[in-house]
């Protein structure tokens, strides 16, 4: 796709959009705000991961069209209400990706990947305190970090930005102790029976195991969802397995359930 192409279909989404917002536009549409459209946003958003995580690439395309709408939908509103809109923020963007890659747009040379990413944390730290102009203290580590990330990334993100400052085990070895310490400690809580130590111990092995598992390589939220999908493939073979067989599903006992299991996993194996 050439960049005259791609302008083109820019250009024709925000004609569409105008028409939407406009008066006598569409009654949904034209009484839309930004707030009203962020749930939408959300979802579309999961709805695109989802599609990745599928390697389906029409369902790609297709979320990924739904996102740059609402995207664009989201700026339209904006600039007609504050009177800065999508192109600000594709220029104050674009000027951020250069600001922060200097080894890119600039003279600057970085040793390995580390140094890279220490820095890129620096400069992200000097933006924000060349923003805000309120008196109060340095800006910290966490001021960065969205609340409204799902779990699972928030704690990939925290430890990743504790490392980038040298709060973090120096031996992954020392991250398997923790994990398995804390598991010793769910144990012992489940023990106990305490109901808000188990959650709080079970709370604290997830957060151990997110750890271990970035300092691996692995990122916590799409290897569950990997694990999930997993599961539920399973289930639906385990399933078909019975109606193939002649068994009614619910029915059968956990002993036989778990035959139907083994069976598709085996089948997995094989495939």
């Amino acid at each position: 796709m050439n960049s005259d192409s791609l302008h083109h279909a820019i250009d024709r989404l925000d004609d569409i959009l105008e028409r939407l917002t406009a008066p006598d536009g569409c009654p949904w549409d034209s009484t839309q705000t930004p707030e009203s459209l962020t749930e939408y946003l959300i979802e579309e958003c999961y709805e695109l991961v989802d599609a990745i995580r599928s390697g389906n690439d029409k369902e790609m395309t297709k979320e990924l069209g739904d996102v740059m709408f609402l995207t664009m939908f989201i700026g339209k509103l904006l600039q007609k209400q504050y009177g800065r809109g999508l192109k600000e923020a594709l220029d104050s963007e674009s000027d951020k990706m250069i600001r922060r890659h200097p080894h890119v747009f600039g003279q600057v040379s970085y040793e390995d990947r580390e140094s890279q990413l220490k820095d890129w944390e620096r400069i992200k730290r000097e933006e924000q305190s060349e923003e805000d102009t309120r008196p109060q203290q340095p800006k910290k580590v966490y001021d960065s970090l969205p609340s409204g990330l799902p779990p699972l990334t928030k704690a990939y993100r925290i430890h990743s930005k504790a490392d980038k400052v040298g709060f973090t085990w120096t031996e992954d070895e020392e991250v398997e102790q923790q994990v398995e310490s804390e598991w010793l400690e769910l144990l012992d809580a489940m023990a106990s029976g305490d109901e808000k130590a188990i959650e709080h111990e079970f709370g604290d092995h997830l957060f151990s195991l997110v750890e271990l598992g970035r300092r691996k390589g692995i990122k916590a939220a799409p290897a569950l969802d990997q694990a999930n999908r997993r599961f539920l493939n399973r289930f639906a073979k385990m399933e078909d397995l019975a109606y193939a067989k002649g068994l009614d599903f619910p029915s059968l006992s956990l002993d036989e359930k778990d035959e139907l299991w083994n069976e598709v996993k085996q089948t997995e194996k094989t495939e």
